[in-house]
This record gives structure tokens, C-alpha cells and sequence, in this order.
């Protein structure tokens, strides 16, 4: 099967166009994602599956009407499901744990046109801030492989750095998505809560804390996708509303003139890096050359209630699908089968109670008011998208003991965290490269619902600071 020597420099709809043209054909596409997978993947261990089967018989099948026909794609290998072949979360204790149907997303990932070809490696059951599990090994960075890729959703964020892919399956808990894509210089969207389907296992995940949704080279790939996956699916208990016109119509949208906050400072008082406040500033220039109004304001709220409701919703979710995984393999948790940071999360989801779960989600409630008011006076916030730039390998590695790895963890994404409880769309975008050439990113906060304000403003600094021709030292 011959491969598509320039298949690297286009986005997911970028190829999907020359498909439609017939001046390459998707198997050529697939052949050329393989080709990239066995010459940078035992650099980057970004890939943790092949499914060069399930990928044939998608080539069988013959055209789709998705935009993407033809077009290859990563899965996470969390939480989503496809049929008959296993979701490991990089985890022994759930390793093999296979399910006979697809995920509702999985489903509408599949109708979007793209051939799945594999999965990515993530933190055990997503944990983590930097992807460097026990089970698979830790997943290097493409622009210095000392460095993590961020986490969870490192796999994909590495292989869509890389070239590998241009677009990956990607999940954001506490900000899994934009982590990663801030630490490879990618957009990454987390939607507003129920944007994106949770079914059919759940309607909600950690109590509406995750978003499902992709990381990627091109706004406008982030855009069409968001059409093609969100919206209800039978028995959601919620979904978000429906936006007033698609998705893709916001790229190159004029926005209008927007009012927008910019914070650097953290509400934990954690320091922030030089080089993340540069970003930020370096942002504010171009948003204030665009016409639009910027100062200096952040939502306020009880930062120390809010962190401990969190860590009492999600260490409760965690240690109930622990212990579901447990029954269903047969495996006991332990520290043979879950690494140090999972053992305490699931020894603290067994000692809460149903009391102290209502309590967290009472607090949680004020909070999202609290930050909802903020909104009523600006249209969007701009802060770091992460407190420093990305780390070496082996500083957030989870199977250390004692405390130090939380504390570490939550000193590196204090931006990240607040708006999965809120629910409101956020959204990781490329900003400046370091004088190590290191890739520095920013996050963008919307109102609820509103994720198609935040993709016309990302699509606009694209247009006035185009990031695209920015490629790692690794790179297909």
C-alpha cells in the first residue's frame, strides 16, 4: 500500500478535501499514518494499540458523508469504548477489560468518516498530569522527549504533535484535553458540560466534571468535529443547547468587540513562570490589535472548599469504577495492580460518605454561581494555560510515595481544574514557543454553552499569529 509523502502538513479536513478530489485515496491516507506510527512511535510511545483490522474493514466499508472520510484517528485509551477490543485505561487492574459495543461518541467519531487505527497511552485511569504510566511506559514530548507530553490525553497529544495523526480522541476531567495540548502546542477544547455524549455506560462522568472531545492542529478541525459529535443521545439525562449556527461557520467569524478578563495569578497563590505570563501577555497584544477590550479581573470563590469538594467527587467516581474493574477481572487492588496516586484515591473514595458527596456537590454549586456572575460581566477570560512549561519526565511520576506528586500536580495546572466543575467550555490554544523553543499555551474560558464564541476568538489569533508552521524536532 503506497503512502502520501505530504500527508503531515494538512489538518483532518485538509485531507478529507484531497480524498473528495481523489488525489489521494484513504488508504493511502491509513498507510501514511502506519508509516509515521513505525518510525517515530519507539521515540514517542504515543500508540499503545494498532488496529490494523478494525482499519481494513473501515477501508472495506467503502465512502462515508462525514466530512472527514477517510481521514486517520487515534482513540484514547480511556473511558470510551469499541466494541471488542479492550480499553486498559493503562492500568493492570484493568487490563483486557473489554466491552461488546461502542461508546455513543465512539459511534459519531465513526460517522464523522475517519478510519480509526489505534490508541493512545494515558496516565492509569487518566490520573495524571503527565502520561507516564507503570503498564505502558511514559510517552515523550515531540519537541524534547525529556519532557512530558502532559496528561492524560498525552498519547494523542504527542501523536497529533508529531504528524502522526491530525486530530485524536481526547477526554478532560480536570483539564486532560488542555494540558496536554498546552504542553505540545495544540488546540484543545474542552465543551461545555453535556455538549459531547457520556453514553451509553453514563449519563454523566465524575458528575458532569468530564468533557469528551478531540485535541488537534487546526481550530477549524476541533470545529467540525464538535459538529458531527455533539448534541443529545436517547436517555442523556441533559445536554447543552444547541448552538445558533454550526460550529465550523465560527471559523473566521468576526466575534465582534469582546470584553475580556486576563488573569495570571492563581487563585491557590501558586507561582506562575515567567514564560507562562509572557504567553499571556503576548496574547493580550494581539487581542487588544484585534479591536477587543482587555483587563485585568478573575472570578472569585472559596479556592480551598472548592479544591477538597473535587477531590471528594472525583475520588469517590474513581473508586467505584475501581472496584466495578476489580469484580469484573477478578483482580485485587493493590499495589500490583494500581499504582501509589490510584491506591490513595480509592482508599479516599471508600471513606467518603453519601453526606460528604452531597456537601462536595452544595459547594461545587456555589462555586459555578460565583464564577457564573463573573460572566455576566465579561464575554471570556484569558489565563496560562499551564503555571510553568512542561516538565521533565519522572516529576509527576505517580507510583512515587507520600504526598509529593498532588502537590506537584497541582502547582502545575492551577488554571485548569475550576472550569470542569463549572462546566463552561475551555479551551487550550498555542501562543509563543520559549527561548528553548519549548511550546507555552493559553487557556480561554467561556460562558456556558458558548463554545462557539471561544472557537471564532481562537480561529481570529490563528489568523493573526498562525501557530500551524510551528513543527517539533520529531515530527512525521
Amino acid at each position: 500500500m503506497s503512502t502520501f509523502a505530504e500527508y503531515s502538513k494538512y489538518d483532518g479536513l485538509g485531507l478529507a478535501d484531497l480524498v473528495r478530489r481523489k488525489e489521494v485515496s484513504p488508504a493511502e491516507l491509513v498507510a501514511s499514518a502506519y508509516n509515521a506510527i513505525e518510525c517515530l512511535n519507539p521515540q514517542l510511545n504515543a500508540v499503545v494499540c494498532l488496529l490494523e483490522d478494525q482499519a481494513q474493514k473501515t477501508l472495506e466499508a467503502g465512502p462515508s458523508n462525514g466530512p472527514f472520510h477517510g481521514v486517520p484517528f487515534l482513540l484514547k485509551d480511556l473511558m470510551t469504548s469499541l466494541a471488542g477490543v479492550p480499553t486498559n485505561g493503562a492500568c493492570r487492574l484493568s487490563e483486557g477489560y473489554t466491552r461488546s459495543y461502542d461508546s455513543d461518541l465512539v459511534t459519531r467519531f465513526k460517522a464523522s468518516g475517519v478510519v480509526i487505527i489505534g490508541k493512545t497511552n494515558t496516565p492509569e485511569l487518566g490520573m495524571n498530569a503527565s502520561t507516564e504510566p507503570v503498564l505502558n511506559g511514559p510517552t515523550h514530548n515531540p519537541w524534547d522527549l525529556e519532557l512530558t507530553p502532559g496528561g492524560s490525553s498525552g498519547g494523542s497529544a504527542a501523536a497529533v504533535a508529531a504528524g502522526i495523526v491530525p486530530m485524536a480522541h481526547a477526554n478532560d476531567g480536570g483539564g486532560s484535553t488542555r494540558i496536554p495540548a498546552t504542553c505540545c502546542h495544540l488546540v484543545g477544547l474542552k465543551p461545555t458540560r453535556g455538549r459531547n455524549p457520556a453514553g451509553p455506560d453514563l449519563g454523566e462522568i465524575w458528575n458532569g466534571f468530564v468533557s469528551e472531545h478531540i485535541v488537534s492542529r487546526s481550530v477549524r478541525d476541533t470545529a467540525a468535529m464538535l459538529d458531527c459529535t455533539a448534541g443529545p443521545w436517547p436517555g442523556d439525562p441533559y445536554f447543552a443547547p444547541p448552538p445558533e449556527r454550526r460550529f465550523l461557520d465560527e471559523i473566521g467569524r468576526d466575534p465582534g468587540r469582546l470584553r475580556i478578563a486576563v488573569t495570571d495569578i492563581t487563585a491557590s497563590g501558586d507561582p506562575v513562570h515567567e514564560d507562562c505570563k509572557v504567553a499571556v501577555a503576548d496574547t493580550v497584544k494581539h487581542l487588544t490589535d484585534l479591536g477587543h477590550e482587555v483587563e485585568e479581573a478573575a472570578p472569585t470563590y472559596d479556592h480551598n472548599a472548592f479544591a477538597e469538594a473535587f477531590i471528594v467527587i472525583m475520588a469517590a467516581h474513581c473508586a467505584s469504577f475501581m472496584e466495578d474493574v476489580a469484580a469484573s477481572t477478578g483482580r485485587m487492588p493493590s499495589h500490583a495492580t494500581l499504582e501509589r496516586v490510584n491506591l490513595w484515591v480509592l482508599e479516599q473514595g471508600r471513606r467518603y460518605s453519601a453526606l460528604d458527596m452531597v456537601r462536595a456537590m452544595n459547594v461545587l454549586n456555589t462555586t459555578s454561581r460565583q464564577v457564573g456572575q463573573f460572566f455576566e460581566t465579561y464575554d471570556i477570560l484569558l489565563t496560562p494555560g499551564l503555571a510553568t512549561p512542561p516538565p521533565i519526565l519522572g516529576y509527576l511520576f505517580a507510583d512515587n510515595e507520600g504526598d509529593e506528586v498532588w502537590d506537584r500536580m497541582r502547582s502545575f495546572t492551577p488554571f485548569t481544574h475550576i472550569y470542569n466543575a463549572t462546566g463552561q467550555p475551555a479551551m487550550s490554544v498555542p501562543a509563543i514557543l520559549n527561548a528553548e523553543r519549548l511550546p507555552i499555551g493559553v487557556q480561554l474560558v467561556g460562558r456556558y454553552a458558548e463554545d462557539g464564541l471561544l472557537i471564532a476568538l481562537a480561529s481570529q489569533l490563528d489568523k493573526a499569529r498562525p501557530w500551524s508552521t510551528s513543527h517539533p524536532p520529531v515530527y512525521a
